[in-house]
C-alpha cells in the first residue's frame, strides 16, 4: 500500500458583485509539502459568467488569475511573492481578501498523488 501524504487545498472563487456574496468556482489551488507541490488549475466558464448582470473586465480577470499560476510556479515574472518558499506562497495565495477574486477556507486531506488529487478536486468543484 502506498503512503498517503497531507495536502491542503482551497477553491478560487469569482465574486462579480461582492455586496451580493454570489460566486462562481473558477479554480483550485493545492499544496502538498511532501511532494513539494503547489499548483493551481483555473477555468472560466463564460456561460456561467453571463448569468451575472454586471460587466466584467475579462482581460483584467484573466491577468489576475494568471498571476495565481505564476506565483505557484515561482516564475520570474511573479514578483516578490513568487520568490517566497512554497509554503509561504500557498499561505499568501489563500489569504482572505475582499476583491472580485476570493479564496475559500483551506481544507486538509490525504493523498497518494497530488497531481491526481488536484484533477479530481477540479472536476468535482469547478467543472
Amino acid at each position: 500500500m502506498q503512503e498517503k501524504h497531507l495536502f491542503e487545498y482551497a477553491i478560487i472563487r469569482l465574486v462579480p458583485r461582492v455586496e451580493r456574496e454570489e460566486f462562481i468556482n473558477v479554480g483550485v489551488i493545492l499544496y502538498c509539502a511532501h511532494e513539494n507541490f503547489l499548483q493551481t488549475k483555473i477555468a472560466l466558464n463564460k456561460n456561467k459568467l453571463g448569468a451575472f448582470s454586471c460587466e466584467l473586465d475579462m482581460e483584467e480577470l484573466v491577468n489576475r488569475l494568471h498571476a495565481f499560476e505564476q506565483i505557484c510556479k515561482g516564475a520570474e515574472d511573479s514578483g516578490p511573492i513568487g520568490k517566497l518558499p512554497i509554503a509561504s506562497r500557498f499561505r499568501w495565495l489563500t489569504a482572505t481578501r475582499s476583491t472580485i477574486i476570493q479564496i475559500s477556507p483551506v481544507h486538509p486531506g490525504l493523498c497518494i498523488n497530488a497531481t491526481e488529487t488536484m484533477e479530481k478536486l477540479f472536476e468535482e468543484l469547478v467543472k
